[in-house]
């Protein structure tokens, strides 16, 4: 009786192992089956994905940076004057004041003398003349004195500070005596440190656009104008000036106070190319929001507006040396002066060639 209670017990603790072995081998086998499922749908997504990545790779386009815009030429660093004498580094120090800051000493309502529209030089030469492509000195003392066709004479960097005086600001020319002149010549040097004789390094100046195969549209420029433009410089292009009332905090692009006919930025393409890569405010030549047509439109709306005369009849003696884009005649060649100034050029520029 006793051996058969034994038997029956055994009986029963195996069954249940038995049953319990079996459940984890189930739960085991379900657990591999569904590893199995992860693995394969990984392999998959994985081979697809790979396969989207090559297909990119195949249609994409490297975008190689414009070599224009990288390495420019900076403008040297302040803690450099420590190497100028006393006297020297008074004056560059005040020759970027007067860049800055013009019109508080030689505006209408200057502390030196009164000899300009109320603009500043920094008004078109950016951040005192030292913006990249923002119409910046860097290769003013390298390349002055120098041949210029506009007068027909080799000019010096005096000649070249009085031009701006006498046509982008309207007004007289600086007493090339003037301890003013001598500090805007000291910085404008200053600003040319390490720059070799004869060289114009990369990001002087202006930017030049390439050109449209139609005329810039000074209609089409309105439109980007009160877009882009209006509210700094004014429905009326008459800009803001400053609190003190002597100087502009943006500058008026046309009327009696803006630049005159004569000045650099009354050629469209000079225009054009300085907007692109400097406007609307907070554009660089690295983040620029306006494309190559806006820009000849803007400058073209620009300067189609009224403001001051200049007599030019002294200006390019030998008229065949004239700017493709020099608006008024005389010219050697059959194209009208409106072609002159709006375009299309490229037929001006192969007449020439």
């Amino acid at each position: 009786m006793y051996s058969k209670f034994k038997l029956f017990l055994f009986y029963l603790l195996t069954a249940d192992l038995k049953s319990t072995y079996s459940t984890i081998l189930s739960g085991f086998i379900a657990l591999l089956i569904v590893f199995i499922f992860v693995l394969v749908g990984i392999f998959i997504y994985t081979k697809s994905a790979i396969k989207q990545v090559d297909s990119i790779k195949k249609t994409e386009v490297f975008q190689v940076p414009d070599s224009n815009f990288t390495h420019v030429w900076t403008a040297p660093s302040d803690w450099r004057m420590m190497y100028l004498t006393d006297s020297q580094k008074e004056l560059v120090l005040y020759g970027r004041e007067l860049i800055a800051h013009t019109s508080d000493y030689l505006g209408p309502k200057g502390s030196v003398r009164f000899m300009s529209n109320g603009m500043n030089c920094q008004n078109c030469h950016l951040n005192a003349g030292t913006q990249p492509w923002g119409n910046n000195y860097f290769a003013v003392e390298s390349t002055y004195p120098k041949f210029r066709a506009r007068s027909g004479t080799n000019e010096n960097q005096i000649k070249r500070v009085n031009d701006c005086f006498e046509r982008s600001l309207n007004g007289l020319a600086l007493d090339s005596t003037s301890r003013e002149m001598r500090a805007i010549l000291a910085y404008i040097k200053w600003l040319g440190t390490d720059v070799e004789k004869k060289v114009a390094p990369k990001g002087s100046g202006i930017y030049k656009l390439k050109l449209m195969k139609r005329a810039s549209d000074p209609k089409k420029g309105e439109a980007v104008y009160l877009a882009k433009c209006q509210s700094c410089h004014q429905a009326d292009g008459a800009g803001i000036l400053a609190a003190t009332g002597k100087s502009y905090t943006y500058p008026p692009l046309w009327g009696k106070n803006s630049y005159n006919v004569g000045a650099g930025l009354f050629r469209i393409s000079n225009f054009a190319g300085y907007v692109k890569y400097n406007m609307p405010q907070g554009t660089t030549y690295e983040k620029p929001q306006l494309s190559d047509e806006e820009a000849w439109d803007v400058a073209a709306y620009v300067n189609s507006m009224p403001r001051p005369a200049k007599d030019l009849s002294r200006d390019w003696p030998d008229i065949s040396k004239k700017p493709f884009d020099h608006p008024f005649g005389p010219y050697t060649d059959s194209f009208s002066e409106n072609q002159h100034k709006y375009g299309p050029y490229g037929p001006i520029k192969e007449f020439y060639k």
